[in-house]
C-alpha cells in the first residue's frame, strides 16, 4: 500500500484500475483517500525543485482490495464498496497457471463480447433509467441497473447490491467497539439524553471493565463524540438514531446527545436482504468541546427521534486546503490538521492506558505546538478548534 496521499494519487493518475493484494489493515488516512478516489477527488502538493509551483492530481478510479480479514472498518468506505467472499479452492480443484491461462485465452473473446453487449445495452437504457431511492454510490447504481436486463431480470442487481451493503453494515458494527456498545446499551431503552461525559460513563458500565481497557476504546468524552459521529449513519440503518443537539443552558458549553431506538431500522443483522430506504441525517456542527462542562442527568423517554438535519460531512472529503494561508486568514493544511489530530488521539490513548490521562494538559501541549506553526498568536485558538473538529472525524 502507498505510504501517503501523494503516492496513491500518483498511482491513480497512471492507471485505470488500482489493485492491492494481501492487505492486512487500512490506516484511517488511506480509508479516507480511497473514499475520495471512489467518488472523485484531488490532491495538491508542491512541485519538485520549485518553491512556488503547485502540482495538482485529480482522479476517480475503481480500486480492488484483497485480504483474508475484514480490512474495511470505516462505514464511509464500506458504503462505497462491494464485498465478495470467495470460497477456498480445494487441492483437488487447483490448476497449474499454464492450464488456467490457456483456458482463459480460449474463453477471452466470449467474455469480452458479453461485457460489450452489457455496455451497449446500458448505454441504450441509461437515459430512461430511474431509481426510487439512490444509495451513496448513486451513479454506479444507476449504470448497473441500466445494464442488468442484458443478463438478468429487472431488480436482480438492486436486490444483490442492497444485500451486500446490509451485510457490510453488520460487519462494520461488529468491528467497532463504540457502535457495538451503543447497540447493547439501547437494547432495553427507547431514548437516552445526556452529554458525552454521561454517555462515556454509562457505556463503561454497560460493557464492563475488560472492554474499556482495550486500545480501541475512546478514553475521553471528546473522542467518544467523534466515534459516535462516524458510526451514526451505520447505527441508523440498524434502528438507532443519534442526534447532536443544541448546548444545554445549564451546563456551560456541553452539547446534548440524544440516542433513540427507531424500531428495527432499515436492516436486521439476521435478514440482510431487507430494503434500504434511508440514510442518517447528521448535524453539521463540530465544536470540539463535548464533555468539558458539568453533566446533565440522563433521561429515558418514549418519544421517537425526529430530525430534519442534513448530512453535510461526506461531501467534504475532497474539499481540503493544501496551503497554510496568509495575512489575516489562518489555515493549516488539511494534511497537517490530520497529523495533529492523529498525534492528539495517539497521546490520549497512550496516557489512558498508562492511567495518566489529563485532557487539560494534553490540550495545552497541542496549543504549544500550534503557537510554533501559526503566524499570529490570536489564530492559535482558531486552529485548535479546527484540529478538534478533525479529531471528531477520526
Amino acid at each position: 500500500m502507498p505510504r501517503e496521499d501523494r503516492d496513491l494519487f500518483i498511482a491513480a493518475t497512471n492507471a485505470r484500475l488500482l489493485a492491492f493484494d494481501n492487505v492486512s489493515n487500512l490506516p484511517g488516512w488511506i480509508s479516507d483517500t480511497l473514499c475520495r478516489l471512489a467518488t472523485g477527488g484531488g490532491f495538491a502538493t508542491r512541485q519538485l525543485y520549485s518553491d512556488q509551483d503547485e502540482q495538482l492530481f485529480d482522479a476517480m478510479r475503481p480500486v480492488v482490495l484483497n485480504g483474508i480479514e475484514d480490512i474495511v472498518g470505516r462505514p464511509d468506505l464500506a458504503d462505497r464498496s462491494v464485498f465478495l467472499n470467495l470460497e477456498n479452492i480445494t487441492e483437488g480443484k487447483r490448476r497449474a497457471e499454464k492450464d488456467f491461462w490457456s483456458e482463459f485465452e480460449r474463453d477471452h473473446p466470449r467474455i469480452l463480447g458479453a461485457l460489450l453487449d452489457g455496455v451497449a445495452h446500458g448505454l441504450k437504457k441509461l437515459p430512461s433509467t430511474r431509481l426510487n431511492a439512490t444509495p451513496r454510490m448513486a451513479d454506479f447504481d444507476i449504470w448497473a441497473t441500466a445494464c442488468e436486463t442484458a443478463f438478468w431480470d429487472a431488480g436482480t442487481f438492486a436486490k444483490a447490491y442492497r444485500q451486500n451493503r446490509d451485510e457490510a453494515v453488520v460487519t462494520v458494527i461488529e468491528a467497532d467497539l463504540v457502535a457495538t456498545a451503543v447497540q447493547a446499551f439501547m437494547a432495553s431503552r427507547t431514548e437516552w439524553r445526556g452529554t458525552s461525559s454521561d454517555l462515556l460513563g454509562a457505556l463503561k458500565m454497560a460493557v464492563g471493565e475488560d472492554q474499556t481497557k482495550l486500545k480501541e476504546w475512546p478514553p475521553t468524552p471528546r473522542s467518544l463524540s467523534g466515534r459516535l459521529r462516524r458510526a451514526a449513519a451505520t447505527l441508523r440503518r440498524v434502528g438507532i438514531g443519534i442526534l447532536f443537539g443544541d448546548r444545554a443552558p445549564n451546563v456551560g458549553r456541553a452539547r446534548i446527545i440524544t440516542i433513540t431506538s427507531l424500531g428495527r431500522g432499515d436492516i436486521r443483522p439476521d435478514r440482510p436482504d431487507r430494503p434500504d430506504n434511508n440514510d442518517l441525517p447528521l448535524d453539521g456542527a463540530l465544536d470540539g468541546r463535548d464533555g468539558e462542562a458539568a453533566t446533565v442527568q440522563p433521561t429515558v423517554q418514549s418519544n421517537p427521534l425526529k430530525t430534519k438535519h442534513l448530512d453535510g460531512v461526506d461531501g467534504m472529503d475532497a474539499n481540503f486546503r493544501t496551503q497554510t494561508g496568509n495575512g489575516s486568514k489562518p489555515g493549516l493544511s488539511r494534511r497537517r490538521l490530520r497529523e495533529l489530530a492523529d498525534w492528539y488521539q495517539d497521546r490520549g490513548h497512550q496516557r489512558h492506558n498508562d492511567g495518566a490521562l489529563d485532557t487539560a494538559k494534553l490540550d495545552n501541549e497541542l496549543r504549544l505546538i500550534l503557537r510554533e506553526e501559526v503566524a499570529f498568536p490570536e489564530h492559535v485558538e482558531i486552529e485548535f478548534e479546527r484540529v478538534m473538529a478533525e479529531v471528531f472525524r477520526i
